[in-house]
């Protein structure tokens, strides 16, 4: 028997994508913070059977999860082409979160981006080749997992779909943006407001797929194109106040996509909206630069720089936590380093 592992962060989109088409293609680009402390951790063991087919078996957190595992083997059969050094192998994974399910995180980025690099270690032991696992490919096999996985492969944030000034952009894989951006947002924090536990009512299969034909989704596809290319000047020059004015419009957006749906539906809370409140009041009396971003969830990502950390630290303690449930809070950084 040998085994390999893999670490691989979850993702916060500043950029929103929802709404895709094909196999797994973005109808818009989304660019992303990649986080440090929420993450996955995969364990993959193999050995040999005597048989031209693989066996697999799945645990999550130490305890079978027939719902994951089932989706692994659909993942792996509709993209066979990709893993067929996996015949005449018996597999266990063995996959646990460094952040409570339902706690607001995009678990499926970190799981599956986890589990694709752990396959492609597996590929290069198989075939004896020493050679670094190609993030690129890697970016790929995610995103044919789970769409968002695609920007979890990349430190710091990550680029996905076509974007004219971003050449080798791509709706196949996320590309970095490490290189372009400005150091203050290498040090951004991302503290999550838990407002709610529970598991969404909606899940984000079924609000990409009310897209189709959504009676704004061309005006919001073509929106979030021309935000894209506005974040990235804003990445490149430091420029906080417009990254503030991004952010928040575009998670505003996405949860007014859910709203006018058909049908409608709505995945914010009460609490939601009074954190979003306070967040802007705080900013406007103090020149705090904290923002807030949402997930297609009610819970409430605070964005802001490491010179902030302090003043948003205790602004969160006096005003913000009364409004999370049973005070819990999630705090983390953007990541700044490959962790495979």
């Amino acid at each position: 028997m040998f085994s390999v592992s893999s670490i691989s962060p979850s993702n916060i989109a500043i950029v929103k994508y929802w709404g895709k088409h094909g196999n797994q293609l973005p109808n818009n680009p989304s660019i992303s913070f990649t986080l440090s402390r929420c993450h996955t951790e995969t364990l993959l063991k193999a050995s040999r059977n005597a048989t031209d087919g693989y066996s697999l078996h799945f645990l999550f957190e130490g305890n079978e999860s027939p719902k994951f595992k089932e989706k692994i083997e659909k993942y792996l059969i509709d993209n066979q082409q990709y893993f067929g050094f996996l015949k005449g192998l018996d597999i266990e994974i063995e996959s646990s979160n460094s952040f409570p399910h339902s706690s607001g995180i995009a678990s499926s980025a970190a799981s599956m981006s986890a589990l694709v690099l752990c396959l492609l270690k597996l590929e290069k032991y198989v075939n004896q080749d020493v050679t670094p696992v190609d993030l690129r490919k890697a970016s790929m096999l995610s995103r044919l997992a789970s769409g968002s996985a695609a920007r979890s492969v990349y430190p710091v944030m990550a680029l996905w779909g076509a974007t004219p000034s971003v050449s080798d952009s791509s709706d196949d894989y996320a590309v970095p943006l490490a290189d372009m951006v400005n150091p203050i947002f290498k040090s951004y924090h991302d503290s999550i407001m838990i407002v709610s536990n529970k598991e969404k009512s909606v899940s984000s299969r079924v609000g990409h797929s009310l897209m189709n034909g959504h009676p704004l989704a061309e005006q919001r596809y073509k929106t979030a194109r021309d935000n894209t290319e506005r974040l990235i000047k804003v990445l490149q020059c430091g420029d906080i106040q417009e990254f503030i004015e991004i952010a928040e419009a575009e998670a505003l957006q996405l949860h007014e996509m859910m709203a006018t749906s058909n049908p409608p539906y709505k995945l914010i809370e009460h609490n939601t909206l009074k954190i979003i409140d306070l967040v802007r009041e705080y900013r406007h009396e103090t020149n705090v630069p904290v923002c807030f971003t949402l997930d297609a969830g009610p819970n409430v990502h605070l964005l802001y720089p490491d010179d902030s950390d302090a003043q948003v630290k205790q602004f969160i303690k006096e005003s913000i936590l009364q409004y999370c449930n049973d005070y819990q809070y999630i705090d983390d950084v953007v990541q700044n380093e490959v962790k495979l």
